[in-house]
Protein backbone atom coordinates (compact mmCIF):
# COMPACT_ATOMS: atom_id res chain seq x y z
CA UNK A 1 0.00 0.00 0.00
CA UNK A 2 1.26 3.46 -0.90
CA UNK A 3 1.64 6.06 1.83
CA UNK A 4 0.90 9.73 2.32
CA UNK A 5 1.76 12.09 5.17
CA UNK A 6 -1.05 14.34 6.32
CA UNK A 7 -0.54 17.73 7.92
CA UNK A 8 -2.42 18.07 11.20
CA UNK A 9 -2.45 21.07 13.50
CA UNK A 10 -1.54 20.63 17.15
CA UNK A 11 -4.97 21.03 18.74
CA UNK A 12 -5.35 22.61 22.18
CA UNK A 13 -6.57 20.46 25.04
CA UNK A 14 -10.23 21.50 24.86
CA UNK A 15 -10.38 20.64 21.15
CA UNK A 16 -8.86 17.20 21.76
CA UNK A 17 -11.42 16.61 24.50
CA UNK A 18 -14.23 17.61 22.13
CA UNK A 19 -13.08 14.99 19.62
CA UNK A 20 -12.79 12.43 22.41
CA UNK A 21 -16.39 13.15 23.37
CA UNK A 22 -17.59 12.76 19.77
CA UNK A 23 -15.68 9.48 19.46
CA UNK A 24 -17.24 8.05 22.61
CA UNK A 25 -20.74 9.03 21.49
CA UNK A 26 -20.08 7.46 18.10
CA UNK A 27 -18.92 4.20 19.68
CA UNK A 28 -22.16 4.04 21.66
CA UNK A 29 -24.33 4.61 18.57
CA UNK A 30 -24.75 0.89 17.92
CA UNK A 31 -22.88 -2.23 16.88
CA UNK A 32 -23.83 -2.00 13.21
CA UNK A 33 -22.71 1.58 12.68
CA UNK A 34 -19.67 1.39 10.42
CA UNK A 35 -20.18 3.51 7.29
CA UNK A 36 -20.99 7.08 8.30
CA UNK A 37 -21.65 10.05 6.04
CA UNK A 38 -20.78 13.54 7.31
CA UNK A 39 -22.47 16.53 5.72
CA UNK A 40 -23.38 20.14 6.43
CA UNK A 41 -25.87 22.74 5.32
CA UNK A 42 -23.34 25.15 3.83
CA UNK A 43 -19.64 25.32 3.00
CA UNK A 44 -17.07 26.32 5.57
CA UNK A 45 -18.86 24.84 8.57
CA UNK A 46 -15.80 22.81 9.59
CA UNK A 47 -17.08 19.47 8.26
CA UNK A 48 -13.93 18.21 6.56
CA UNK A 49 -11.65 19.15 9.44
CA UNK A 50 -13.97 17.54 11.96
CA UNK A 51 -14.36 14.33 9.95
CA UNK A 52 -10.64 13.84 9.37
CA UNK A 53 -9.73 14.73 12.95
CA UNK A 54 -12.32 12.26 14.20
CA UNK A 55 -10.88 9.58 11.91
CA UNK A 56 -7.44 10.30 13.37
CA UNK A 57 -8.84 10.17 16.91
CA UNK A 58 -10.45 6.78 16.29
CA UNK A 59 -7.26 5.40 14.76
CA UNK A 60 -5.21 6.57 17.73
CA UNK A 61 -7.41 4.44 19.99
CA UNK A 62 -6.72 1.30 17.97
CA UNK A 63 -9.53 1.40 15.41
CA UNK A 64 -8.87 0.79 11.73
CA UNK A 65 -10.43 3.73 9.88
CA UNK A 66 -10.87 4.80 6.26
CA UNK A 67 -11.42 8.50 5.59
CA UNK A 68 -13.23 8.61 2.25
CA UNK A 69 -13.39 12.00 0.56
CA UNK A 70 -16.58 11.90 -1.51
CA UNK A 71 -16.73 15.62 -2.24
CA UNK A 72 -16.39 15.30 -6.01
CA UNK A 73 -17.16 18.98 -6.59
CA UNK A 74 -14.84 21.17 -4.56
CA UNK A 75 -12.81 19.11 -2.11
CA UNK A 76 -9.88 20.85 -0.44
CA UNK A 77 -8.59 17.84 1.49
CA UNK A 78 -5.53 17.24 -0.68
CA UNK A 79 -4.49 20.90 -0.83
CA UNK A 80 -5.16 21.47 2.86
CA UNK A 81 -3.60 18.34 4.32
CA UNK A 82 -0.91 17.23 1.84
CA UNK A 83 1.79 18.63 -0.42
CA UNK A 84 0.94 16.24 -3.26
CA UNK A 85 -1.54 17.84 -5.69
CA UNK A 86 -3.29 15.91 -8.43
CA UNK A 87 -3.64 12.65 -6.53
CA UNK A 88 -5.66 9.75 -7.91
CA UNK A 89 -8.84 9.04 -6.00
CA UNK A 90 -12.51 8.17 -5.76
CA UNK A 91 -13.68 9.63 -9.05
CA UNK A 92 -11.29 7.38 -10.96
CA UNK A 93 -12.42 4.32 -9.01
CA UNK A 94 -16.08 5.05 -9.73
CA UNK A 95 -15.41 5.65 -13.43
CA UNK A 96 -13.42 2.44 -13.78
CA UNK A 97 -10.04 4.10 -14.29
CA UNK A 98 -8.49 2.75 -11.07
CA UNK A 99 -8.96 0.04 -8.47
CA UNK A 100 -9.62 0.95 -4.84
CA UNK A 101 -6.58 -0.95 -3.59
CA UNK A 102 -4.41 1.18 -5.88
CA UNK A 103 -5.54 4.53 -4.50
CA UNK A 104 -6.28 3.90 -0.81
CA UNK A 105 -3.29 5.28 1.08
CA UNK A 106 -1.77 4.55 4.49
CA UNK A 107 -1.08 7.68 6.53
CA UNK A 108 1.56 8.23 9.19
CA UNK A 109 -1.16 7.49 11.78
CA UNK A 110 -1.26 3.70 12.29
CA UNK A 111 -4.67 2.39 11.29
CA UNK A 112 -5.75 5.51 9.39
CA UNK A 113 -6.15 5.13 5.63
CA UNK A 114 -7.43 7.76 3.19
CA UNK A 115 -9.11 7.72 -0.19
CA UNK A 116 -9.01 11.19 -1.74
CA UNK A 117 -11.64 12.53 -4.12
CA UNK A 118 -9.52 12.51 -7.27
CA UNK A 119 -10.17 14.85 -10.22
CA UNK A 120 -13.57 16.52 -10.23
CA UNK A 121 -15.84 14.79 -12.77
CA UNK A 122 -18.55 16.50 -14.85
CA UNK A 123 -21.22 14.16 -13.42
CA UNK A 124 -20.59 13.74 -9.66
CA UNK A 125 -24.16 12.89 -8.65
CA UNK A 126 -24.44 10.23 -11.34
CA UNK A 127 -21.11 8.68 -10.33
CA UNK A 128 -22.05 8.58 -6.66
CA UNK A 129 -25.55 7.31 -7.36
CA UNK A 130 -24.43 4.50 -9.62
CA UNK A 131 -23.76 0.97 -8.54
CA UNK A 132 -20.01 1.53 -8.43
CA UNK A 133 -20.13 3.52 -5.18
CA UNK A 134 -22.30 0.96 -3.41
CA UNK A 135 -19.99 -1.79 -4.65
CA UNK A 136 -16.97 0.12 -3.36
CA UNK A 137 -18.48 0.49 0.11
CA UNK A 138 -19.41 -3.18 0.21
CA UNK A 139 -15.83 -4.04 -0.72
CA UNK A 140 -13.94 -1.79 1.70
CA UNK A 141 -16.26 -1.74 4.73
CA UNK A 142 -15.38 -5.28 5.93
CA UNK A 143 -11.72 -4.22 6.09
CA UNK A 144 -12.32 -1.38 8.57
CA UNK A 145 -13.91 -0.65 11.91
CA UNK A 146 -15.20 2.65 10.51
CA UNK A 147 -15.51 4.31 7.12
CA UNK A 148 -16.02 8.05 7.57
CA UNK A 149 -17.28 9.74 4.41
CA UNK A 150 -16.83 13.46 3.85
CA UNK A 151 -19.34 14.90 1.38
CA UNK A 152 -20.48 18.10 -0.28
CA UNK A 153 -22.83 20.36 1.74
CA UNK A 154 -26.34 18.91 1.45
CA UNK A 155 -27.83 22.38 1.67
CA UNK A 156 -26.42 23.07 -1.80
CA UNK A 157 -26.27 19.76 -3.68
CA UNK A 158 -27.92 16.37 -3.26
CA UNK A 159 -24.77 14.21 -3.28
CA UNK A 160 -24.72 13.50 0.46
CA UNK A 161 -28.29 12.14 0.40
CA UNK A 162 -27.37 9.89 -2.53
CA UNK A 163 -24.41 8.54 -0.56
CA UNK A 164 -26.45 8.21 2.64
CA UNK A 165 -28.66 5.56 1.01
CA UNK A 166 -25.72 3.16 1.29
CA UNK A 167 -24.53 4.14 4.80
CA UNK A 168 -25.37 2.98 8.32
CA UNK A 169 -25.52 6.47 9.76
CA UNK A 170 -25.30 10.20 9.08
CA UNK A 171 -23.90 13.10 11.08
CA UNK A 172 -24.76 16.74 10.42
CA UNK A 173 -22.07 19.33 11.13
CA UNK A 174 -23.63 22.72 11.79
CA UNK A 175 -21.94 26.06 12.37
CA UNK A 176 -24.42 28.05 14.41
CA UNK A 177 -23.17 31.28 12.92
CA UNK A 178 -23.84 30.16 9.34
CA UNK A 179 -26.70 27.67 8.98
CA UNK A 180 -30.25 28.70 9.81
CA UNK A 181 -32.65 26.41 11.63
CA UNK A 182 -34.94 26.06 8.62
CA UNK A 183 -32.07 24.92 6.40
CA UNK A 184 -30.84 22.45 9.03
CA UNK A 185 -34.32 20.93 9.22
CA UNK A 186 -34.43 20.66 5.43
CA UNK A 187 -31.07 18.85 5.35
CA UNK A 188 -32.21 16.49 8.10
CA UNK A 189 -35.37 15.70 6.15
CA UNK A 190 -33.36 14.88 3.02
CA UNK A 191 -31.25 12.46 5.04
CA UNK A 192 -34.35 10.83 6.52
CA UNK A 193 -35.84 10.35 3.07
CA UNK A 194 -32.67 8.52 2.04
CA UNK A 195 -33.45 5.91 4.68
CA UNK A 196 -30.23 6.59 6.56
CA UNK A 197 -30.28 6.82 10.34
CA UNK A 198 -29.30 10.27 11.60
CA UNK A 199 -26.87 9.69 14.46
CA UNK A 200 -26.93 13.32 15.52
CA UNK A 201 -25.77 16.85 14.83
CA UNK A 202 -22.51 18.46 15.89
CA UNK A 203 -22.78 22.17 16.52
CA UNK A 204 -19.39 23.36 15.46
CA UNK A 205 -17.65 26.69 15.54
CA UNK A 206 -14.49 26.28 13.44
CA UNK A 207 -11.32 26.56 15.48
CA UNK A 208 -9.36 29.33 13.79
CA UNK A 209 -5.71 28.71 12.98
CA UNK A 210 -3.38 30.30 10.49
CA UNK A 211 -4.41 27.64 7.98
CA UNK A 212 -8.12 28.34 8.06
CA UNK A 213 -8.32 32.13 8.03
CA UNK A 214 -10.31 33.67 5.26
CA UNK A 215 -13.19 32.26 3.30
CA UNK A 216 -11.95 29.30 1.30
CA UNK A 217 -15.39 28.80 -0.22
CA UNK A 218 -16.34 32.30 -1.23
CA UNK A 219 -17.48 30.95 -4.62
CA UNK A 220 -19.29 27.93 -3.17
CA UNK A 221 -22.76 29.29 -3.83
CA UNK A 222 -22.46 27.74 -7.30
CA UNK A 223 -21.04 24.60 -5.78
CA UNK A 224 -18.45 22.97 -7.99
CA UNK A 225 -19.37 24.95 -11.10
CA UNK A 226 -17.02 27.18 -13.03
CA UNK A 227 -17.51 30.82 -12.20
Amino acid sequence: MKTVELRFDENPYFVREAYNSIRVNLLFSGENIKTIVFTSCLPNEGKTTLTLELAKNLAETGKKVLFLDADLRKSVTVSRYTDRPGMTGLSQVLSGQAQAEEVILQTQIPGLHVLFSGPFPPNPTELLGGGAFEKLLNTVAPEYDFVLIDTSPLGLVVDAAVIAEHCNGAVMVINRGKAKTRMAKSVAEQLRRSGCRILGAIFNHPFRTHRYTGDRYSSYRAYGKKQ
